[in-house]
């Protein structure tokens, strides 16, 4: 007898949606405009098929332009440190490239845009001093992350190497500097002309991109490919006008297109919502522990095994808007202004447009859309009564108050289990929670720990370094809360770095959420 597959390993959905679902997320989480990296893997799909690369070879050049700005989420905290808005301050940099000393260009004319002179002499300072500095280490991070999700999405080794190599340069002088020319992959080279191409038609029209593409030629650019793009740009750059890029980058993609199963859409949920919480200190691993809850309460109150798996997806998921509002707001110590709150209302309906356009992820942007809603129409962004919100919703906002109280935030501590259960309690009591959702949340919530072997065979005392490198903690700092020497500590930080082949904190730190070790 032939073996069945399992449902659970069924093809379900393509993979190509997921990806070009996240890179509308990124988009955001930059400061772009949506579909610029759609219109970046158009015009570098266009670019490789003209040069004549194989379907292998463009099957990279395809995922490896939609997720150049995956580890957009790793760096943002050192650009809010020296911008403030991090999200205006990457709208910036790409435009000033077109200038003179580009990024000193930006330091100079946008840190600190909005604050007072004193605090924008500060950032300024601190940006052409110590954040040149850590400027490489956001890079390396970036890419780390990059791989990461990557490899979490199920995508090839040459997928990871190109994304390895997103700052490198030609001509060798690119960060962290190990490799150019033939020795950089033929995917990020058509992608460091198709990003900036789409950049530089946006802002100054076809002839600036092609006048661009010379002047970096055997710099940035690979020469042949640059020289290419020099005298054939005209033509290249007219389909990023379609009407729907979406469905032409969708078409693009070379056979076979691969797709995911459902245990498998499960791990890219979980990588997605992963990369969601790494953008702010404040919300490591809570959409993952949001997920969790919300399906064991689901599984509790006798809901359909398939109800409990859209809900625990939908938790991972719920909060991807959050990337286009800025950490100025997500990490305020005060309280937020009127039109503060206003883009903080905006992010489940972002959450909803960044999966409307996949069928197959559509139903749960949907659903995830309405954490935020509740019964007495007091909720956002739609602000709905109890009649419209269905059961998993219900379980959903639950889930989402519980986790977030018992998490430190920016203007508070962490509550203590029992005061965020009374929380619940109280919210239900005033109309706002559904009472049975929230018996439901707190019934799934057990004080038992289960102690498992850590992985990558890190000790106990490396998971409390991790734990506290991940709260932005400096050596010192770590040092003084275990009471050991800042030789020590870094000691066990570099040990961390070896085990788990990272060398950044951003990327240490997403390790630790996939793995679950900052519950």
């Amino acid at each position: 007898m032939k073996n069945e597959m399992s449902v659970s390993d069924r093809p379900f959905l393509r993979l190509a949606e997921v990806v070009a679902a996240l890179s509308l997320a990124t988009d955001m989480g930059t400061g772009q405009p949506l579909e610029r990296a759609l219109r970046t893997c158009l015009l570098a799909f266009r670019l490789g098929e003209a040069l004549g690369l194989s379907d292998d070879e463009l099957h990279t050049v395809y995922y490896v332009a939609l997720l150049r700005f995956v580890g957009c989420t790793a760096d943002a905290t050192h650009l809010a440190d020296i911008f403030g808005d991090e999200l205006a301050a990457q709208a910036h940099v790409s435009t000033v490239e077109l200038l003179p000393l580009p990024m000193i260009t930006a330091m100079i004319r946008y840190a600190g845009e909005g604050y007072p002179l004193s605090e924008r002499v500060r950032r300024i300072t601190y940006g052409l001093t110590k954040g040149i500095e850590l400027t490489r280490e956001a890079e390396v991070a970036h890419c780390e992350v990059s791989q990461n999700i990557a490899q979490r999405l199920g995508l090839g080794d040459d997928v990871a190497v190109a994304l390895g190599q997103i700052y490198e340069r030609w001509d060798g002088r690119g960060s962290p500097g190990r490799h150019k020319g033939e020795a950089l992959s033929k995917a990020i080279r058509l992608v460091h002309i198709a990003q900036d191409a789409e950049v530089f038609q946006r802002v100054g029209g076809v002839e600036t991109a092609q006048n661009a593409a010379r002047k970096r030629a055997g710099g940035y650019y690979d020469p042949v490919m640059a020289t290419y793009f020099a005298q054939h740009g005209a033509q290249l750059l007219s389909e990023l006008n379609s009407e729907s890029v979406w469905e032409v980058v969708l078409n693009l993609e070379p056979e076979p297109r691969p797709y995911l199963s459902e245990s498998q859409l499960d791990t890219a949920a979980r990588a997605i919502a992963d990369f969601t919480d790494l953008r702010s200190r404040y919300t490591h691993g809570h959409s993952s522990a949001v997920a969790e809850l919300a399906f064991t309460a689901a599984c509790g109150c006798g809901l359909s095994q398939e109800d409990a798996v859209q809900v625990r997806r939908a938790g991972q998921l719920h909060d991807v808007g959050r990337t286009a509002i800025t950490l100025q707001i997500w990490d305020k110590a005060g309280t937020l202004t009127d039109a503060e709150w206003d883009r903080v209302r905006l992010y489940p309906y972002y959450t909803e447009r960044i999966l409307a356009r996949s069928s197959g992820l559509a139903p749960l942007g949907t659903l995830a859309a309405l954490h935020r809603e509740r019964l007495d129409g007091s909720g956002f962004h739609r602000g709905l009564p109890g009649t419209m919100l269905p059961p998993l919703a219900r379980l959903l906002a639950a889930a989402d108050v519980y986790q977030s109280k018992i998490e430190p935030r920016a203007y508070r501590p962490a509550l203590m289990l029992e005061a965020a259960a009374d929380e619940l309690r109280r919210q239900a009591r005033e109309g706002k929670l559904d009472p049975k959702a929230v018996e439901a949340v707190l019934g799934s919530i057990t004080g038992e720990r289960i102690r498992h072997a850590h992985p990558a065979n890190l000790s106990d005392r490396e998971v409390e370094v991790l734990r506290l490198m991940s709260q932005g903690l400096s050596t010192r700092k770590i040092a003084e809360m275990l009471v050991i020497s800042p030789k020590t500590a870094d000691h066990h930080i570099q040990h961390i770095y070896n085990k788990i082949g990272v060398s950044t904190r951003a990327a240490a730190t997403l390790f630790a959420m996939q793995n679950n070790l900052l519950r």
